[in-house]
């Protein structure tokens, strides 16, 4: 298991929580930060430098001051949410791999 902190204190809204997770999961430099470029990185992780990946590996997304960063911005963890569960779909149908990226709300 790989396991990468986000610290939810720097997320203040949209634009600085992509910034959060280029800066921990190494996406590349032309990263969309938006939701669709989020899950066209995290459907690729062998390829950023958090890679390679072996077959069955998870990667644990640890979210730290879940409460508060609920409480500030929900839609943003709603959307987290769904895009992880995505991502997650994605390798299950599509990828020889099986990685599994988990979420846990600390």
């Amino acid at each position: 298991m790989k396991n990468i902190h986000i610290n939810t204190k720097k997320i203040k809204d949209n634009k600085s929580l992509h910034q959060v997770f280029k800066d921990e999961l190494g996406f590349p430099d032309y990263y969309g930060m938006n939701w669709d470029a989020w899950i066209d990185c995290m459907t690729h992780l062998d390829d950023s430098r958090i890679g390679p990946f072996k077959n069955d590996e998870v990667l644990c997304l640890e979210i730290s001051d879940t409460e508060d960063f609920n409480t500030r911005l929900p839609d943003l963890v709603k959307h987290l949410i769904e895009c992880t569960s995505f991502v997650n779909q994605h390798y299950k149908d599509y990828v020889k791999k099986n990685i599994q990226v988990v979420l846990e709300f600390l």
